[in-house]
């Protein structure tokens, strides 16, 4: 989201290409979360004792003694973080946190929020880290309103983990001409707040001619985007394309969407981390390597259908 502090992200450099189609199981029903209530990753309370964690020591002390990691997600962006049929937090981001959790000996803990306010809550300290398929950018990591180009904070360090592209849907069969963003002016597109899908459209609403334009309709959460689109409420859709691929897949039993056109934008998600916590961010970036190197974070990647965004390394801020 992007702006300010938003989803996967603000400038116009974000993701392009290729996450190969998702194929994950199941015919899941996206659920909504608007609250802000707790709830730990599908695997988290699997984490290991701190002794038998390699890396429980590369941890500040003080999260170290109280074990957990506080996160910050909109948990509401299948397949990257959702939540099941029972209430269960799963995804991308759960089982990753849930295998990093192992190699550092803590429990990663999801707590529920809208995406544009993740930033402001890991400035408040309300969360540890935010994870939410947050694309890192330069204005990210340095405080600045995507917008405006006026700094409004102190920024965050990143700790990428993924690469994803933005792409359009449209209802299916029914594809409105919609091939390319340009194709877009004179038409209702609806995104979430605060992404990289908002950025673009704004960009490319500028460039609009002949007196049309983009009328965006932005939400809270993806889902209910999906929702008014499904309606008939607008022309198409945008979002990361591993999130439009599973709703292809998934809403009305793959028979509600389609994508349209190549994603676009190819960018790093990014775990968000305070800049003054750069002992936490290492950490992190290490138990991500350590994941990365023991084959788990392939098989999770394979298992939600998005081996092709898989990294081969960590890396801190690359994203432009």
């Amino acid at each position: 989201m992007t702006a300010s502090s938003t989803r996967r992200t603000t400038a116009a450099h974000h993701r392009l290409a290729a996450v190969g189609a998702i194929a994950v199981a199941g015919t899941l029903l996206l659920t909504g979360c608007g609250d802000q209530t707790k709830d730990s990753g599908s695997d988290s309370t699997d984490t290991a004792s701190a002794s038998a964690a390699p890396l429980a020591d590369k941890l500040p002390k003080e999260i170290r003694d109280k074990g957990v990691i506080q996160v910050g997600s909109d948990i509401a962006y299948a397949p990257v973080e959702f939540k099941d049929s029972s209430g269960k937090t799963v995804g991308i981001d759960p089982d990753l946190a849930a295998a990093m959790g192992k190699q550092l000996g803590v429990t990663f803990e999801f707590e529920n929020g809208t995406f544009d306010t993740l930033i402001t809550g890991l400035r408040s300290k309300r969360y540890d880290i935010a994870m939410s398929a947050m694309t890192d950018t330069k204005d990210r990591q340095e405080g600045i309103d995507s917008d405006t180009g006026k700094k409004v904070g102190e920024g965050v360090d990143f700790v990428d983990y993924f690469t994803a592209g933005v792409s359009i849907y449209t209802k299916k069969g029914d594809d409105q001409g919609i091939k390319t963003w340009s194709d877009l002016c004179g038409k209702k597109l609806v995104v979430q707040r605060g992404t990289v899908s908002e950025d673009l459209a704004k960009s490319e609403a500028k460039k609009c001619t002949g007196g049309k334009t983009i009328s965006i309709q932005p939400f809270d959460n993806d889902q209910q985007a999906q929702t008014r689109l499904r309606a008939g409420g607008a022309d198409a859709g945008s979002s990361d394309f591993p999130v439009a691929a599973y709703a292809v897949k998934t809403s009305g039993g793959g028979n509600d969407f389609q994508i349209v056109g190549e994603q676009v934008e190819a960018a790093p998600y990014g775990i968000a981390v305070a800049k003054d916590q750069t002992q936490l961010r290492d950490a992190l970036k290490a138990a991500l390597d350590a994941v990365i190197k023991n084959g788990e974070y392939e098989k999770i990647l394979t298992k939600w259908g998005a081996a092709d965004g898989a990294i081969k390394e960590a890396v801190i801020n690359g994203g432009k």
